[in-house]
């Protein structure tokens, strides 16, 4: 394999070894050497072999097969399908009179930005933030400030822009390719859509309203050896499900004898009702915890704070300084400003009460109708229907948007069919007739008949 390889950057590997594949060299089905096997022999890092695999396995050219190896693909490589995400934004929104798909707030219910930018604007600390590449990456006193309510003792805190860049930085780090990471099912679309593109492997680990069910966990464990489980505390996306203070027991108690890296994306800090539980507080040496403040502050301040380990975000830190750096200090101190601001955290409040009164009276204008969703948390309800596609339909005829189920299951075939439904803007006067409409949509069946698998 290391013959005629002379460019050994990750570069080089991944574009001499999809010219092999491409020129029949390397026919499909052929068993590639593992990344360390074919680190020794090219004398460079494991990571760097990594690196290629990942930018081949993305392209379609390879495929991992967990303990049995990286081998060729069997089929030649299409360009990359539209992601998970992609595919819950459409772009005839004009289209809808009434938008349920967004999974986003409600713009009159987050804090004015703009009155902290005039209470900042007097402060003689922004223009000595604005002139140096140095200092540390996060502000001081909003690490002080977070660390009061954090849920877990955290070695080491960092700033990064948003949860999903979080995430991201952390799998990128953490995990490699042909590794089993475990999910929540349904599961957050970009989640499934970043595993993908590293050629990770997602294990559904099934959910109820208290959150992953501890026996599916243990089954996942002892099957796949998972390197990282990745989840949501509260207000889970989609399902609105929280962690019971049991169910972090037997979660944890199920962990407690794989060491492997927790990744809690807390997405709803400030406007979900249920108490922030964390599994970092029985596994605080393998848990890395992070809360976004878009859904509470702004999504674009894109700002996400993470707490956990030395370990886990000191080489997350470490190769962002080799590109943005840090995320700005200036939005930091705009968040900062908020956290302490008497009206900004009122208007905080005032949100999380409005969010949980829209999303009950729809729950109830539903149960009139029939239809029983249990109470989740959050500003999203999973809806389940007789046929996705024919109840999106029968929405748009009715101008009404929803996000389909189908992006969010991590298995192919699920069960029964459902629709995520965002209640944040929805308002009072509407509420009775989208329940009407969503109670129709929820048994229209479909012009053809699909055979469900089992």
């Amino acid at each position: 394999m290391a013959a005629g390889l002379l460019d050994r950057t990750a570069a080089g590997i991944a574009a001499e070894v999809g010219r092999r594949i491409r020129c029949g060299t390397l026919p499909p089905g052929e068993r590639l050497p593992t990344v360390r096997d074919l680190a020794r022999e090219l004398k460079v890092s494991p990571a760097t072999v990594n690196q290629a695999w990942r930018a081949l396995a993305s392209a379609g050219a390879i495929v991992s097969r967990g303990r049995a190896g990286t081998f060729v693909a069997t089929t030649v490589p299409a360009p990359h399908p539209a992601g998970r995400y992609q595919r819950l934004h459409s772009q005839s929104d004009s289209a809808f009179r009434i938008d349920l798909s967004r999974g986003t707030p409600d713009p009159a219910l987050l804090p004015d930005l703009t009155s902290a930018l005039r209470v900042l604007g007097g402060d003689d600390a922004i223009d000595d933030l604005s002139a140096t590449y140095l200092g540390e990456a996060m502000l001081p006193e909003l690490e002080a400030t977070v660390r009061t309510t954090w849920p877990l003792r955290a070695e080491r805190f960092t700033v990064l822009d948003g949860a999903l860049d979080a995430v991201d930085r952390l799998l990128a780090a953490h995990v490699r390719l042909g590794d089993a990471v475990a999910v929540e099912n349904p599961c957050f679309p970009p989640f499934l859509d970043l595993l993908s593109r590293m050629g990770a492997r997602p294990i559904p680990i099934g959910m109820d309203d208290h959150g992953p069910l501890p026996g599916e966990l243990a089954d996942a464990l002892a099957r796949y050896s998972p390197t990282a489980l990745l989840l949501q505390p509260r207000a889970q996306n989609p399902t609105g499900a929280s962690l019971s203070a049991r169910r972090v027991r037997e979660l944890t108690d199920v962990l407690a004898d794989h060491p492997l890296l927790i990744i809690e994306d807390d997405h709803s800090d400030g406007i979900a009702h249920s108490p922030l539980r964390s599994l970092g507080g029985r596994l605080p040496g393998r848990t890395v915890h992070i809360r976004s403040y878009s859904k509470s502050h702004g999504a674009d301040l894109r700002l996400a704070i993470a707490g956990g380990p030395a370990a886990y975000l000191d080489p997350v830190v470490e190769r962002r300084m080799l590109g943005p750096g840090w995320s700005s200090r200036l939005l930091q101190r705009v968040l900062l400003q908020m956290l302490t601001d008497d009206t900004a955290r009122t208007t905080v409040a005032t949100a999380r009460t409005t969010y949980r009164t829209r999303a009950d009276t729809l729950r109830r204008a539903l149960a009139r109708h029939g239809l029983h969703i249990a109470r989740g948390d959050g500003i999203n309800l999973w809806l389940p229907v007789s046929d996705e596609n024919a109840a999106m339909i029968a929405l748009a005829a009715s101008g009404i948007k929803a996000a389909p189920g189908g992006p969010f299951e991590v298995t192919e075939h699920p069960r029964t069919d459902h629709l995520r439904l965002t209640t944040a803007a929805l308002r009072d006067g509407d509420i009775a007739e989208v329940a009407a409409h969503l109670a129709s949509a929820a048994t229209a069946s479909p012009t053809y008949r699909r055979v469900r698998r089992a």
